[in-house]
């Protein structure tokens, strides 16, 4: 049995990929009664409003809870994690050494899943202890790849991970978000800038998927003299590349921050 420990939004986009492709025997701890009644009525699943409930029951226990409740949650259901049972975290800047100190099992993986997980087109990636079977390590796979893809690299990575994947959804949006303003303000209306920006971001990034490097795809746009050099000329005189830098570093940063707990 699955248990998630949390019912939030990443918690049902799991359950959401997990039951698309015929996984069964999932069981919720989830404090609110109304979220509960919606996962029962949406994906079929069985709930609880205890965590213990749902610990003892699981042989994959996933943590799908704010790192800011991870301690409270942890001495909750200590008693109830096995040797046996595996246990996934899914909360930025939670270590594995700092889970392994509260809870008597080795077998710990941790993850940093992202925002597109709820459309089935996530990136996940794994940290983990070298004590897993091949067994237990392709069940927390294909969890994991029920909602896009999976990588997995040592934990002193994750900061660099959250900076790029975990916060990277959202430095797009407002990337799109400026571009739909600024396409308004050329005269274009709210839902033709709208389309026009997220079109075109996704048709870059399917372009981008094939292998293409960006370097080409700027290449190939870009015309000596033409409308797009005219635009990049800006983004260089303003230091595209050092504010993104400075952006990854910041958030970076801020996940080693969050890391500093135990």
């Amino acid at each position: 049995m699955i248990g998630f420990i949390g019912g939030g939004n990443m918690a049902e986009a799991l359950i959401k990929g997990m039951t698309s492709q015929g996984m069964k025997d999932i069981f919720v701890s989830e404090p609110r009664e109304e979220r509960r009644k919606e996962l029962e009525r949406t994906y079929g699943v069985r709930t609880s409003g205890s965590n213990q409930e749902v610990a003892g029951a699981a042989d994959i226990i996933i943590l799908a809870v704010k790192p800011q409740n991870m301690e409270v949650v942890l001495t909750e259901i200590s008693g109830d994690v096995t040797a046996q049972k595996t246990v996934v975290s899914i909360a930025a800047g939670v270590t594995i050494s700092y889970l392994a100190a509260r809870l008597r099992t080795e077998k710990i993986i941790r993850v940093m899943p992202n925002t597109p997980a709820l459309v089935q087109e996530g990136m996940s990636v794994m940290s983990l202890c070298e004590c897993f079977s091949g067994e237990e390590l392709n069940m927390v796979r294909g969890i994991l790849m029920s909602i896009g893809r999976v990588m997995t690299l040592p934990e002193k990575m994750m900061n660099a991970v959250t900076a790029v994947s975990g916060s990277g959804p959202a430095f797009f949006a407002l990337f799109v978000e400026a571009m739909i303003a600024a396409g308004e303000k050329l005269g274009l209306n709210a839902d033709q800038a709208r389309e026009l920006a997220v079109q075109t971001m996704i048709g870059t990034a399917r372009l981008l998927e094939t292998g293409m490097p960006p370097e080409r795809l700027r290449q190939m746009v870009t015309s000596p003299g033409g409308t797009t050099e005219a635009g990049l000329k800006v983004f260089e005189e303003r230091n595209l590349r050092g504010i993104v830098d400075d952006v990854l570093s910041a958030a970076c940063r801020r996940a080693e921050e969050l890391g500093r707990r135990e």
